[in-house]
């Protein structure tokens, strides 16, 4: 399978619309609707970027983001927060991992999500 990016995002329709952005984009899109099945996606799949929520069923995005670090090649993944949550705690949690981005959903135009993944696959 050519490199892909991972949306781990619980809300349905949220996940098809960046899905069909990406996929309109020419950007091979996996999909995980739990931070569990996120993390065992990114493990397998190694993908190019990870789009991950936070607030998610089963595992939250700060956990699985930590999970997937703990792999050789987690540390050293691409990773992008979409989020709505823009709380300090969230903000500082996350940017303990590492990520190349902190996307809020609510501020940022599907365009411009599209860009930041195609910013970070190229880095």
């Amino acid at each position: 399978m050519e490199k892909a990016v991972l949306l781990v995002e619980d809300d349905e329709s949220i996940r098809e619309l960046y899905q069909s952005a990406l996929t309109a984009a020419g950007i091979n899109t996996l999909t995980a609707p739990d931070g569990s099945q996120g993390v065992a996606l990114a493990l397998l799949h190694k993908p190019v970027v990870i789009l991950m929520d936070i607030t998610l069923p089963v595992m939250d995005g700060h956990e699985a983001v930590r999970k997937i670090r703990e792999d050789d090649w987690g540390k050293t993944a691409k990773i992008i927060y979409l989020t709505n949550h823009s709380e300090p705690e969230h903000v500082v949690n996350a940017f303990a991992e590492k990520p190349e981005e902190y996307i809020i959903k609510a501020n940022a135009d599907i365009k411009e999500v599209v860009n930041a993944v195609r910013t970070a696959m190229h880095q």
